[in-house]
């Protein structure tokens, strides 16, 4: 019997430490599902008010602290951005207004859409002011053109004219070096005579050329030339100028005799 009893108790104590055991086992299983919790929890950044059940006041400052910092840095983005809004549309505003002055330039330099600008009234499209420098700057060219050709023209005139002076001069050296006989007995006072005197012949033919003006004058002098100035025609104009100078001088040979005579009777009589 007591054998009975004593199998009872230690059957009754093996259940007892059986039930503790698995109570033991079941509070450490709980421990560790709380704490891979709780990392979780950290790693995932998930704060609910039963997570943490030792919340503080400087997790409370820490927190304000944060919103702090991030409202400053919003401020400081926006700031930023409206700062670089208002340089895009300066820089925009000067880039117009560029634009807006040489538009204004261009259209002062060229006579076209000045004389266009002012018989509207109405200010001109920038379209058409550039057509319109685009075509005066082709009339330039071709001026430029032109004025080259002219220039070109005139110096091989010069260089021509140049060759003709210093022909005329040497040959004017020439015959001063080596004058003939007839050019010997010759004196400045008679061939200044005898070109004043030809000058005069032409001169007769010549004021019937109008000069009223320059082109009437050009117009005029090319024919004149033409027609009165042909060799022949100087050649006859100039025998007839010599013939005249060969009169006079033989009258003035013929006076000259008599003329004496009458001085020496004049002087006869006032000395008697």
């Amino acid at each position: 019997m007591a054998e009975g009893t004593t199998g009872t108790t230690d059957q009754g104590r093996g259940h007892e430490d059986y039930y503790l055991i698995g109570d033991q086992d079941q509070n450490n299983a709980n421990k560790e599902s709380a704490k891979r919790y709780s990392r979780c929890s950290s790693a995932g950044s998930i704060h609910t008010p039963n997570s943490s059940p030792h919340h503080t006041d400087d997790d409370d400052d820490s927190g304000d602290n944060s919103i702090g910092r991030a409202g400053a840095t919003v401020a400081t983005t926006l700031s930023y951005k409206e700062r670089r809004r208002e340089a895009h549309t300066q820089a925009e505003q000067k880039r117009r207004d560029a634009i807006k002055k040489g538009y204004d330039n261009l259209q002062e330099l060229v006579p076209n859409c000045q004389q266009n600008d002012t018989a509207s009234g109405y200010k001109l499209s920038k379209q058409l002011i550039l057509q319109k420098s685009i075509d005066y700057i082709g009339y330039l060219n071709q001026q430029k053109k032109k004025q080259e050709e002219e220039f070109a023209a005139l110096q091989k005139e010069v260089i021509a004219l140049r060759i003709i002076q210093n022909s005329y001069e040497h040959m004017l050296q020439h015959q001063k070096a080596n004058p003939g006989p007839e050019e010997a007995r010759l004196t400045d006072d008679a061939k200044f005579q005898v070109f004043q005197a030809l000058m005069d012949e032409m001169f007769i033919t010549f004021q019937h050329i109008p000069m009223d003006n320059f082109k009437q004058l050009i117009a005029g002098v090319i024919p004149w030339l033409e027609e009165h100035c042909k060799p022949h025609i100087l050649r006859n104009i100039l025998s007839y100028t010599l013939q005249q100078m060969q009169q006079a001088a033989q009258n003035r040979k013929q006076k000259s005799p008599q003329e004496t005579s009458d001085m020496d009777e004049q002087a006869a009589l006032t000395f008697s």
